[in-house]
């Protein structure tokens, strides 16, 4: 994995204010909830205290759209982070809800005065999303280390 070496350190006095809802996917649940517990053990390892993440499931990575924007506009969290993986399968439905959830983020990003971290794996097989979701590949870390990086904004 990549190391964040290169991050300026972060101040653990801020983080442990930050208020973080996560939405994830139950969609891919073996890859989602392993990188849930790697964007949680990184954000704690940072200071953000774990009582203040929330943790919001949807059926799939399409959904992640909606529910992200709820739990954005709460004035209570600062800060969300959509989790989700989508696997290329057969059929153009991997393209479609690809680039979907991908716009649909960009565009919460634009219309929430917070941050919307994407997280979401698209991969074009299961052998790729067990990589990325696993051991020291977790992309989970990665996800933590932006939505902090964002909330210095």
């Amino acid at each position: 994995m990549e190391s964040f070496d290169h991050i300026p350190k972060i101040e653990k006095t801020k983080t442990k204010k930050l208020k973080i809802g996560i939405v994830v996917s139950k969609w891919n649940k073996q890859i989602t909830n392993n990188l849930l517990k790697e964007t949680i053990k990184t954000l704690t390892k940072y200071g953000v205290k774990e009582s203040n993440i929330s943790k919001t499931e949807v059926p799939g990575s399409f959904e992640l759209i909606f529910a992200s924007k709820k739990i954005g506009q709460k004035k209570n969290i600062d800060i969300v982070i959509a989790i989700g993986c989508i696997i290329k399968g057969e059929t153009p439905h991997f393209e479609y809800i690809s680039n979907s959830v991908a716009t649909g983020i960009k565009d919460l990003n634009l219309l929430l005065q917070k941050p919307v971290i994407f997280g979401v794996l698209t991969t074009k097989n299961i052998k790729q999303a067990i990589n990325r979701s696993s051991g020291k590949t977790n992309k989970g870390q990665e996800f933590a280390i932006s939505a902090l990086e964002m909330a210095k904004i």
